[in-house]
């Protein structure tokens, strides 16, 4: 299966025509299959243990936030266990111009997909976006 046109989805414009989301990445996350599956370039680098981070015991992360392709990050809301919504909202730590990025976990039976917004978005828009493709794979059995 190729999941590459997921990522392209998921980049792509949303109805009002605004690009709100910079890098995207779907990741496997069953026990030996932790890896990136198809990315943007910016998310390339995702490691099998920030997968595994993501897709383990969440508890602390209020206190100690996962990071996401080397870019720490601060848990905003952890909904990846709630039935219908299955997101994580966080926020990347300030980059060397002083911009914060928002970045939404998604999470279906063998995939986490991460999407990281454009400079301007906000936690909602890519909040949406990402449920609307998580749906969409637990329907489908992935």
């Amino acid at each position: 299966m190729s999941w590459k046109p997921y990522v392209d989805n998921l980049m792509a414009p949303d109805q009002s025509g605004n690009r709100v989301v910079a890098q995207a990445a779907i990741c496997g996350c069953l026990p030996g299959q932790e890896a990136v599956w198809a990315s943007s370039e910016g998310f390339a680098c995702i490691l099998e243990a920030e997968i595994k981070r993501l897709a383990g015991d969440r508890k602390d992360f209020g206190q100690c936030g996962p990071t996401i392709a080397n870019r720490k990050c601060r848990l905003i809301r952890d909904n990846l266990s709630t039935e219908g919504l299955y997101t994580m909202d966080l926020k990347t730590g300030a980059d060397a111009e002083g911009n914060t990025y928002n970045v939404c976990v998604g999470r279906s039976n063998q995939v986490i997909a991460i999407i990281m917004g454009t400079k301007d978005a906000n936690g909602g828009q890519l909040s949406e976006k990402m449920n609307k493709l998580v749906v969409y794979l637990r329907a489908a059995g992935m």
